[in-house]
């Protein structure tokens, strides 16, 4: 019997994540995620999911000086961007630059942690150059004392970020930096196996999220979060959305079938930012309201919200565009990928699954 799209085929053995989504479980390395969030910076978790352990202190601090050397953007790279068009969208910008980044004869096979580090310090940067150069301003340069999240805003807006904000955003990136064997992760496993670099194995993987079924971007929760707020009542939006039998954006997930746990994580933080933004506390209104008509308009069918909702009220709050929503993703998910092609070259067997031929011998 076929399975169509390898579901529920395994594919790998890891130790790098793990998810139930019967009771709502999400593993980095042995600890659940809502441990990870409460507790470890962005570093610190890309540390546990690169290294297979918790930094101390002084590890940790030396991850970060990495990191805040590999973030300036060689000339040549700049002059790349600085060439391309300015309709090319985001992830294409970022995909085509990741990969003349591979020009770079330091790159070869076996991938390596120092090259895992740069790609993923490189990611930001790239992102914020481009953006300000679209808008006609300067780029800002990346601060060597600032952390990877709060100098990511920095170089987006030119200017030091909220603490509430950096601190919701850097939940919102420790929660997608890894998710199992989804579909850009599979891609830059399968290009390892080939022997074939770093470099071209992540721009596998981008090329991969950038597919709107994959990396989409939580834009119907933004659309519905405007809704509301312009109307001023919750409560009559959304019974009208579920009278008509609309979906809500933002409720439900393909893997999950209890809560998500990234989205639980999300609302823990969100909860101790209360009263600090207020589309974060939107969003927190808007789901209390939408679980309890789900409940009482769809009886049994457990939805809650995803990971994707708070998401939205995250990029909302801090004024983040909707096509640097899967970007900003990349730049989270890249320590994932990187952690998996790093796996995937230590008990290297190149895939090459077999296809069922439907057609005819004439």
């Amino acid at each position: 019997m076929m399975n169509k799209g390898l579901k529920g085929i395994v594919a790998a053995d890891t130790a790098i994540s793990h998810i139930d989504g019967e009771i709502g479980q999400l593993i980095y390395r042995g600890y659940e995620i809502r441990s990870l969030t409460q507790k470890y910076s962005f570093e610190e978790t890309a540390y546990l999911l690169w290294y297979g352990e918790l930094p101390t202190e002084e590890r940790v601090q030396i991850l970060k000086d990495q990191m805040r050397k590999e973030r300036a953007l060689q000339e040549n790279i700049r002059f790349i961007i600085d060439q391309l068009p300015p309709s090319m969208d985001m992830m294409s910008v970022i995909r085509t630059t990741i990969s003349a980044e591979g020009g770079n004869s330091d790159y070869s096979w076996k991938p390596t942690l120092p090259q895992a580090i740069r790609l993923t310090s490189l990611v930001p940067t790239i992102i914020a150059y481009r953006k300000r150069k679209l808008e006609g301003n300067t780029f800002v340069t990346p601060r060597m004392d600032l952390d990877h999240v709060e100098n990511y805003l920095y170089m987006l807006y030119g200017n030091l970020p909220l603490a509430a904000h950096v601190e919701a955003l850097e939940t919102y990136m420790i929660l997608t930096l890894e998710h199992g064997m989804n579909a850009s992760t599979f891609s830059a496993r399968v290009t390892a196996s080939t022997e074939s670099d770093i470099v071209s194995a992540v721009t596998s993987a981008i090329g991969t999220m950038k597919g709107p079924l994959h990396g989409g971007a939580p834009s119907g929760v933004i659309d519905l979060l405007n809704e509301i707020a312009s109307v001023g009542d919750a409560e009559s939006v959304l019974r009208e959305k579920l009278t008509r039998g609309e979906k809500l954006m933002g409720f439900g997930h393909r893997v999950y079938k209890t809560h998500d746990p990234r989205a639980i994580s999300l609302k823990t933080k969100l909860l101790e930012l209360d009263g600090k933004d207020e589309w974060l506390d939107l969003a927190m209104k808007v789901e209390e309201t939408a679980v309890r008509l789900l409940d009482e308009i769809k009886p049994g069918r457990s939805l809650y919200t995803n990971v994707e909702f708070y998401a939205a009220a995250i990029m909302k709050a801090i004024n983040m565009k909707a096509e640097l929503f899967t970007p900003t993703f990349t730049a989270s998910r890249m320590v994932g990928w990187t952690a998996h092609i790093l796996e995937q070259s230590d008990n290297n067997t190149i895939y090459r699954p077999q296809s069922n031929y439907i057609g005819f011998l004439k």
